[in-house]
């Protein structure tokens, strides 16, 4: 089943149960729908905005108890020139004279200046009206208002948190936790995707911050969220959300207190406090007080967060980002086990521990009932996977994304891997020499380290007597300190250091302390739309034990032509890699007899 049918939106679950209980109706083409209301209303069901409302529509019959022959949809508005008309009008009386509510329906996804727009359009036909309340529905953002209360202009002091049931009362918050009708909702990827765009377009503020730093922003929010839905208690109001008639000033201070509190467990993760004004921190609330992120399943969050994420970063810091498919293979060729301590020291934004933690999941939900499975892979989480990242914006979004996997954000620090062992353990005890079961990692490419600028080149064997070197080569020897004696690693080359006849040097020292195992030579292209062109290899080695001597071995060696992805970033259908995994494991279980195949 595709991934967006199995997490259809939850507009069209709405409009599915509207249909079952007979208050709207669809063409067989869904290109019409018909609103069984006051009278019978047809129209076009093809834009995106006809779903919201349909969905709408059958909430207000069936969540909120009106009856759907006192609601009119495209009702006239007396007194507007040019002629104006409100979405849906919900009424007090059977005749439909007493407007009660008035609802300003738009697609998912509209900015924050769009949604303003709509608000004074809903004023403007709730004052016309004389309704008593008012809402804007933009797919999954949504505020209300009481009208009828407030002067005119008040667009405050006036909001509530959501419409009343039946005419009844205005309730103070809406979202309850453990309440069949008032908890959280659980969305598609797409839903999750759009509603963290539009909180990065609300606190970016159309160019006012960077968006690195709009994105640092939106985290810090985020986490609070995450934080919230951890910890309040079923029967008890999430604070993350706005209560009725509060100022964004009250919202910000409870929002505030959970992140300050957070921080103060945790002040790794979030050293700043949040640098955003009341009214943008709101705005961000309302994108997301109605959704239940953590309940939304692994797969689905980590791929929307990927997504969002790879989107800012991938032209300004593509460095940082290593494709899914080469991240993928890299583990399954490793193969890693829950008992293996698994460490990445250039982290990036944590693609290679996030898919071991995948694995190690998957592993566990297929073997086990789901509090032995929950407790194998959270321990894994917590206990196992290691990363060093040097650029500290990079290292707390690494973070950001273990957290919201689910955790294991305590074993990633933000340093410089290739400053003395001794300094990184002073940091965090659990960095040491000789380790970690499995080292797996893309390190940077290109940069110099000069022996002018940096003391510790002369401690590398690769590095004595060196005015400079690159990298990528101090980081070969730096993976290998990091490795148990046979543990293995798999890294990415550039291809230079395997062919030119300069660097010799570097494969005897390889060669000297490890069993190369395997090379998988990638496709020029594969890290081209991630900003970085240099034509590569998987290296994967193990290291060898003290005085071991391996005498001639065989080496299993492949070339990929396609990997999942063109060099637009386009998906392509064909991907060698899978074929390449398939052969090694052949190659693993009987080395000296493996044939090969040949293209």
């Amino acid at each position: 089943m595709h991934q967006e049918e199995e997490h259809e939106s939850i507009f069209m679950k709405n409009i599915q149960k509207g249909v079952e209980k007979g208050i709207i109706s669809l063409s067989e083409d869904y290109s019409k729908i018909v609103y069984h209301c006051k009278r019978d209303y047809t129209t076009s069901f093809k834009n995106p905005e006809e779903k919201v409302r349909a969905s709408y529509f059958v909430e207000l019959v069936l969540e909120y108890n009106y009856p759907s022959k006192r609601i009119d949809i495209e009702h006239k508005v007396p007194r507007r020139t040019p002629e104006d008309r409100a979405d849906i009008v919900v009424f007090e009386d059977d005749e439909c004279k007493k407007p009660f509510l008035v609802v300003e329906c738009k697609k998912d996804g509209i900015s924050d200046a769009e949604f303003k727009q709509a608000i004074e359009q809903a004023f403007g036909n709730a004052n016309s009206l004389r309704a008593k309340y008012a809402i804007v529905v933009a797919g999954i953002t949504r505020t209300a208002f009481d009208v009828a209360g407030f002067k005119p202009s008040e667009r405050e002091k006036n909001v509530i948190s959501d419409i009343p049931k039946k005419y009844g009362k205005t309730p103070k918050y809406k979202f309850i936790k453990g309440d069949k009708d008032k908890d959280l909702r659980i969305v598609s990827r797409e839903e999750l995707i759009r509603t963290l765009e539009k909180s990065h377009d609300t606190v970016w503020q159309g160019g006012k911050l960077a968006p690195t730093t709009a994105f640092d922003e939106v985290s810090k929010l985020l986490f609070c969220k995450l934080k919230d839905e951890k910890t309040t208690k079923k029967g008890e109001y999430y604070k993350f959300q706005i209560g009725t008639h509060e100022t964004a000033e009250e919202v910000f201070k409870r929002i505030n207190s959970i992140y300050q509190k957070a921080k103060k467990e945790d002040s790794e993760v979030f050293k700043e406090d949040i640098r955003l004004e009341p009214k943008i921190v709101y705005n961000v609330v309302e994108h997301l007080q109605g959704l239940a992120i953590n309940k939304i399943d692994l797969d689905t969050k980590g791929v929307a967060f990927e997504t969002f994420m790879t989107d800012f970063f991938k032209g300004k810091m593509g460095q940082f980002f290593t494709p899914r498919n080469i991240i993928k293979f890299a583990v399954d060729m490793l193969n890693p086990t829950r008992e293996d301590l698994v460490l990445d020291p250039a982290s990036g934004s944590g693609g290679f521990l996030l898919n071991t933690l995948d694995k190690i999941r998957k592993y566990a939900e297929e073997n086990y009932d789901d509090l032995e499975a929950w407790d194998y892979w959270h321990r894994f989480a917590m206990n196992n996977l290691y990363g060093i990242e040097i650029n500290d914006q990079i290292a707390r979004v690494c973070k950001m994304n273990m957290i919201i996997h689910d955790d294991g954000h305590t074993n990633i620090i933000n340093t410089d891997s290739l400053r003395p062992i001794k300094e990184i353990n002073n940091i965090h005890r659990g960095f040491n020499k000789e380790k970690f079961d499995i080292v797996l990692t893309n390190p940077p490419f290109g940069a110099t380290v000069k022996a002018t600028e940096k003391d510790y080149l002369e401690k590398y064997e690769l590095g004595k007597g060196k005015k400079n070197q690159k990298t990528e080569i101090l980081f070969i020897e730096r993976c290998l300190d990091f490795l148990k004696p046979n543990g293995r690693m798999g890294i990415v080359l550039p291809d230079g250091i395997l062919t030119n006849s300069s660097l010799q040097y570097v494969r005897d020292f390889l060669m000297e302390k490890s069993q190369i195992l395997a090379i998988i030579s990638l496709p020029q292209f594969t890290f081209s739309h991630y900003g970085a062109g240099v034509k590569s290899s998987l290296v994967f080695v193990r290291k060898k034990k003290p005085n071991e001597n391996l005498g001639n071995y065989p080496i299993f060696m492949a070339i990929a032509e396609h990997i999942g992805y063109d060099a637009t970033g386009r998906e392509d259908p064909i991907n060698d890699l899978d074929k390449i995994l398939e052969e090694y494991k052949k190659f693993e279980k009987n080395p000296k007899g493996y044939k090969g195949v040949s293209k």
